[in-house]
């Protein structure tokens, strides 16, 4: 069922019982498999950057574009995978968003210039911002919501595990092999999936005809893309105000008022003319007319209290992590004298533990609700700042890694129940809308994350140099040091609302019922 047929003959249960006798379970299994392979690309070029730079003789500064493009490009894809979604089939979206990410790994893998490289990692991106959405909307259509934490604890694997192991097994590559081999050896992992999704993926729902608002897509992909470019240029503001990023910045911000207004003012005047059909052809069954513009991404979930408020936690947690992952390299090598290798192992305990977690804090989820574990998670998320910004010069590499452990830890606790509470306050029909949302506002956070994390250290590291200290090693400390600072005070910011702020428990409703209640929609 589509947001363009909220009256469809068709019932609409507590979730769709998929076509063809289709394996639920076998269908989420590979779509978690999908989604781990082009994650663990995502964070691959995180040790090997210094290398690139040397190879392509290229700044620090366009480096760090191979990460930020991929953002932007997530960032302008990932509105459109609602009607995405409704437009096309399963399979259909799954086989494209493979191959497009398998082309791009190819193209990576071949590149011998920086320009080429680029390219591939945009292309990839744009496979990676398909594979997402389609699993966590899957999850939200098949599965009852009363079971929902431990399936999305599954989903927490591959988000904690995925990058984890990705800049480990950047870091042996470089030691052994050149950079090409990190995308080289990723090209059989995406045939296998490529090919068992061919012969397993089934779909489960007749796509609609929605159509597709062309001044929508254009607002959502100037509006999302300059503001995570904006963001990212506010990294260098110890060198000096970056005014034409923070033009860039402002413009974005208006463009995406006028993005948010009009997507409300095309969900009101669809349903306005919905109603209107129904009253002429007067049965509750009426054909809708699929030319009536329909919102590019419907911003219903966002009246949901639970959602926002879930939502809004969430993304904190994202962009302290985010904070660790672009730090945590920085301060390995360029302070500890940690090779490529050495620092990729920083992330890999953390990140198996937290997936090993994921499954079991879903199904506690399911039985106890939210508030059980975001608090001990928020606390551990705020101590593991702390501690971070205890490192200094004489620290080893075993604090850094306990750290980075306490760290996941207290993610593992926050992301499955914050996710599965924020998705659970969305109407059935909303569902790709709930998760392009939510995937969106996460790219965002974490290139916010990234831009301040970088830019407070940079500060710090400047007026510390400023003062008279000459010894590099001793500047780049003291900037992230107050880094992690800034880290620990946001990082309260969880603590007193996961302690303060009541949460409804929505796994004990029907779907349709709590989306009433938590959703104002209609």
């Amino acid at each position: 069922m589509t947001n363009n047929e909220p009256h469809s003959p068709q019932p609409n249960p507590a979730h769709t019982q998929p076509e063809d006798n289709t394996n639920v379970g076998l269908l989420i299994g590979i779509l978690v498999v999908a989604a781990f392979v082009v994650i663990l690309n995502e964070t691959t070029l995180t040790v090997a950057l210094p290398v690139l730079m040397k190879d392509f003789g290229i700044t620090s500064e366009a480096a760090q574009w191979l990460t930020t493009s991929f953002m932007v490009t997530m960032a302008v894809v990932i509105p459109t995978t609602g009607w995405i979604m409704q437009r096309f089939t399963l399979r259909a979206i799954y086989i494209f968003a493979l191959l497009t990410f398998l082309a791009g790994t190819i193209l990576a893998a071949v590149s011998s210039t920086f320009a080429v490289l680029l390219l591939a990692r945009i292309i990839q991106a744009c496979g990676t911002a398909l594979v997402i959405p389609l699993l966590m909307t899957t999850i939200m259509r098949l599965v009852p919501v009363e079971r929902r934490g431990g399936v999305m604890g599954l989903v927490s694997v591959v988000i904690a595990v995925a990058p984890a192991i990705g800049p480990t097994f950047s870091g042996f590559v470089l030691e052994h092999l050149t950079w090409h081999w990190t995308f080289l050896l990723i090209i059989p992992l995406v045939v296998i999936a490529l090919i068992i999704g061919v012969w397993q993926v089934k779909n489960f729902e007749t796509p609609s005809r929605p159509s597709l608002d062309v001044l929508s897509v254009i607002l959502s992909a100037v509006g999302f893309a300059g503001l995570i470019y904006g963001m990212a240029g506010l990294a260098s503001l110890a060198e000096g105000i970056p005014w034409d990023r923070v033009g860039i910045l402002a413009i974005a911000v208006v463009v995406l008022a006028v993005f948010f207004s009009r997507q409300n003012s095309l969900a009101k005047s669809q349903q306005a003319a919905m109603a209107k059909q129904e009253a002429t052809a007067g049965v509750e069954g009426a054909d809708v007319d699929h030319n009536i513009p329909a919102p590019l991404l419907n911003l219903a979930p966002l009246r949901s209290r639970e959602y926002v408020l879930s939502l809004g936690l969430m993304l904190v947690s994202f962009s302290m992590l985010f904070g660790f992952i672009i730090l945590m390299p920085l301060f390995g090598q360029n302070v500890l004298g940690m090779s490529e290798f050495e620092t990729g192992l920083v992330s890999l305990p953390g990140g198996l533990l937290m997936g090993v977690l994921g499954p079991i804090v879903g199904r506690i989820y399911d039985a106890k609700g939210v508030r059980l574990l975001i608090i001990p998670g928020s606390i551990l998320l705020a101590l593991s700042m702390l501690g971070f910004a205890s490192l200094n010069p004489d620290s080893t590499a075993w604090h850094l890694t306990g750290y980075a452990v306490l760290l996941n830890l207290g993610i593992a606790f926050l992301m499955t129940p914050l996710m599965s509470n924020a998705l659970a306050s969305v109407p059935n029909h909303l569902a790709s809308h709930g998760q392009a949302i939510l995937n969106t506002f996460q790219q965002i956070a974490g290139g916010a994350g990234t831009a301040i994390f970088i830019a407070i250290m940079t500060f710090a590291s400047t007026s510390k140099a400023k003062d008279g200290y000459t010894d590099p090693v001793t500047i780049l400390n003291h900037g992230i040091h107050v880094a992690f600072l800034f880290g620990l005070v946001v990082s309260i910011i969880p603590i007193l609302f996961s302690i303060f702020v009541k949460f409804d428990v929505l796994r004990d409703k029907k779907p349709e019922d709590a989306a009433q209640s938590a959703v104002d929609a209609q």
